[in-house]
């Protein structure tokens, strides 16, 4: 297996997971993740795939400035439907990186560890302006992330590409410069853009008494 050159060096993200410690998948609890990780996960590599990794990038770093951040402290919230749009391709990359796992995730070891039911879908937030919010469950801070792969136009010659290779009327030179630009904007996204605050927007948030940050309406 070969991935592009340039998933090497896209941002690594390292957090510190409780019950990888508890279990010893790793000795101090500390995992990293890689953009390849997120790739193996969803089967491919896109616009969608890479703003979902930034997007759990930026909200961790926001929520924790200055230690590692917490897997399985962390509650998200999707403002769409899990089959709305890409929602679910997000949602699944974000329990990636968080733990947040629906109501089938993990429910916890005595009480503790469950990360079962801290991932949440049309549960638009006030203030977030349609973006995911991200809260840790320790302290109630919380942040709202918007991504927008529109900061890095597509090659125009791609939706016509698209077209040939569907309708089965493209040949090997035409399959490749379609793959080739594909992922050239999908590295532009993660490597000349990750720290793109027009790209990646991280608003935070003002949580409500209960933790949850308030629903909109």
């Amino acid at each position: 297996m070969q991935f592009p050159a340039f998933f090497d060096r896209v941002p690594v993200v390292r957090v510190r997971d409780p019950l990888a410690g508890l279990l010893g998948a790793s000795e101090d609890g500390v995992l990293e993740y890689r953009y390849a990780d997120a790739v193996r996960l969803a089967g491919h590599s896109c616009p969608t795939v890479a703003g979902a990794f930034l997007t759990g990038r930026a909200a961790l770093a926001a929520l924790y400035p200055d230690t590692l951040p917490e897997r399985g402290g962390v509650a998200v919230d999707m403002p769409a439907r899990a089959d709305d749009g890409t929602t679910g391709v997000v949602a699944q990359v974000l329990t990636l990186l968080t733990g947040a796992a629906a109501e089938g995730g993990f429910r916890g070891i005595g009480g503790r560890f469950a990360r079962n039911g801290l991932l949440r879908f049309d549960m638009p937030v006030e203030g977030a302006g349609g973006g995911v919010c991200l809260r840790r469950l320790d302290s109630g801070e919380a942040v709202a992330v918007r991504f927008d792969a529109g900061v890095v136009p597509a090659d125009g010659r791609q939706k016509g590409r698209l077209m040939t290779i569907l309708q089965g009327r493209a040949d090997t030179t035409e399959n490749a410069a379609f793959a080739t630009a594909w992922q050239d904007r999908v590295r532009r996204i993660l490597v000349d853009h990750a720290d793109d605050p027009a790209m990646v927007r991280v608003t935070r948030l003002r949580p409500d008494p209960g933790g949850w940050p308030a629903p909109a309406g």
